[in-house]
Parts: C-alpha cells; structure tokens; sequence
C-alpha cells in the first residue's frame, strides 16, 4: 500500500520497480541484499568478509536486554549486524559497495557497524576502487554508549584514507538517514545523492519543533529541501542511480565509459 496515495500494488510489481511504487513514485525501503544485487552487473558481487566484534559488550538492558534483541533482528535479517559489504563490477567498473540495513535495529551504528564500514573503505582502498555507501539509519545504537559513539572518528578517519588515496566516495542517501550517521561518514562524501523524499538530518523535525518552539518550513529536512539548499548535491530516482554513479565513477577514474550505457538520464537537480 503506497502511503502517499493509499493505492495497493502488487508486490512482485513493487520489487520490478526496485520498491517503487509505479504510480505515485514513493520510494518504499529496499531490502539490503536486493539493493546490492540492483546495483552491481548481472545482479552478481563477492561478499567482503566483516570482523567479528563482542555483541553485547556493555552487557545493556532496558526493557529486554540487549543480547536478545541481537538475536531477534538477526533472526529477522539473516545477518549478523546492520552493515553489508561487497565488491565486484559497475558498467565493468570495479567498485567496493556498501549497504545499512534498516531492518536491522534500524540500521544503527554500533561497534560492528563501525567495523564493516571502516573494513569496507580499507576493501575499496586496497582494491583501489570507488567506494560506494547507500545509508539507512537512525543513529548510533545507545545499547554501546561510548563504543557506538567512538564509530564516528573511527570511520571518519578511514574516508581520509580513501581521500589520500585519491578513490572517489560517492554517498547515497535513503529515508531515513538521522543521528550520528549523518553527522560523520554520511556526510562526508565526495558526492551526496539523495533519493527523492528521503528524511536526512541529525535530529528529527519533531524534536527540532519543540526546541526552537517553531513551526518547520515545508518539506524541511527532505531530499529536495536539502539540495535547494546545498546539503546535497543531487537528487536522483533510484532506477537512475545506478547509471548515475556510473557515469560519476568512470569520469572520475578517468575510464571510458561502455558506449551502451552514454544515454543514462540526467538526475533531477542535476
């Protein structure tokens, strides 16, 4: 059901449309695994190996404990934390990509979030690759405390190494992406595309609300609001996203670009 318009849609249609309702062109969330098989040629990549971190490190509970909810959301996912990391070709580019996954505990970042996105940048750079990062988050995971925290300098540093390298970053940014994230790694990309309608700020509108004791601008902290106001650089659809980087990445390389893929549409904004 497309929570814009109501409309129901069928869901093998849905997932045709990379989760975009046909219609109305409300971008619903992307499962991680679709998102990366989407993004790569041939739907085919290698799965970069992640290290293991202490899964409840602080021993946390508040109304569970923490290690059982661990446990839920990987029964859920299938996965072992919120961060997938792969790498293999884009337009017979090779490139390192990496994907939140907002079913997992909403994509929040804690010490094995960190991990994965430092071991990804650390993949890209050794590979000597771009490097890729769709984000999906609502923050640093308070079950860590300081250790989710630390996250932040930790991977803000591993973009200074791709940076001295000389690899480009390319950010994707997807709803909702708040919190920690978006004040370190999410934001420090070499370009920032937004998908159309995506939440992206470091507190929500509602909290913002009642400290200032103002009413908010229309479509504030959106997609489209942070490019007219030069927080991002573009906002695309996501099926023109992948065309996009492409064509980013090979001028940026200095690659040619396959001949097949010269008429990729113009992002919105662009």
């Amino acid at each position: 059901k497309c929570p814009e318009t109501g409309e129901m849609v069928f869901h093998r249609d849905l997932e045709a449309n990379l989760y975009v309702v046909p219609s109305s062109g409300y971008h619903m969330r992307m499962p991680a695994k679709k998102r990366m098989e989407s993004f790569f040629d041939r739907g085919e990549w290698t799965a970069v190996p992640l290290p293991s971190v202490p899964a409840d490190p602080l021993k946390f509970r508040d109304e569970r404990r923490y290690a059982d909810r661990i446990r839920d959301a990987r029964a859920k996912t299938g996965r072992d934390d919120a961060v997938m990391v792969g790498w293999g070709t884009l337009e017979g580019l090779p490139i390192t990509a990496a994907v939140q996954d907002f079913d997992f505990m909403g994509g929040s970042l804690g010490m094995a979030a960190g991990e994965a996105i430092v071991t990804a940048m650390m993949t890209a750079r050794d590979r000597g690759t771009p490097f890729v990062l769709f984000v999906a988050s609502g923050g640093a995971r308070m079950q860590e405390g300081i250790l989710s925290l630390m996250q932040m300098p930790r991977t803000t540093v591993a973009v200074q190494a791709l940076r001295r390298a000389k690899l480009p970053y390319f950010v994707v940014l997807t709803n909702p992406t708040t919190g920690g994230v978006t004040a370190s790694y999410a934001m420090l990309g070499d370009v920032h595309i937004a998908e159309p309608g995506a939440l992206i700020g470091f507190a929500g509108p509602r909290v913002i609300e009642q400290t200032i004791r103002e009413k908010l601008p229309e479509g504030f902290q959106r997609s489209e609001y942070l490019f007219e106001h030069g927080m991002v650089d573009m906002v695309v659809a996501r099926p023109e996203i992948r065309g996009t980087i492409s064509r980013l990445a090979h001028i940026l390389m200095k690659k040619d670009q396959p001949r097949h893929a010269a008429g990729v549409p113009v992002p919105v904004g662009a």
